[in-house]
């Protein structure tokens, strides 16, 4: 089976912040996070800044006003596993 991030979409109905993580649950309950590390401006955001989380375009993106910030909601939790395959693919 080959894996395809560009076959689907995640969409979610909140975001908040816990710990410098950025936590969404989706349409389908299920909840994820990442590190505010993984993102540059999120990494350098204080925790109010980091706070101040919204969800935009019905869902599909992350937003900090304050930081200039948009992220996919679907990229954010894909943004680590392009990194690790690439690394793989490198390796072997």
């Amino acid at each position: 089976m080959i894996f395809n991030p560009t076959e689907f979409e995640f969409i979610a109905t909140r975001a908040w912040v816990a710990n410098r993580t950025i936590f969404m649950e989706l349409t389908d309950g299920r909840q994820i996070g990442f590190p505010a590390a993984r993102f540059h401006r999120l990494a350098a955001a204080t925790d109010e800044q980091l706070a101040e989380v919204t969800l935009r375009l019905q869902g599909s993106a992350l937003r900090w006003e304050a930081l200039d910030e948009d992220i996919t909601v679907t990229g954010a939790p894909l943004d680590g596993f392009r990194h690790r395959c690439r690394w793989l693919l490198e390796v072997f």
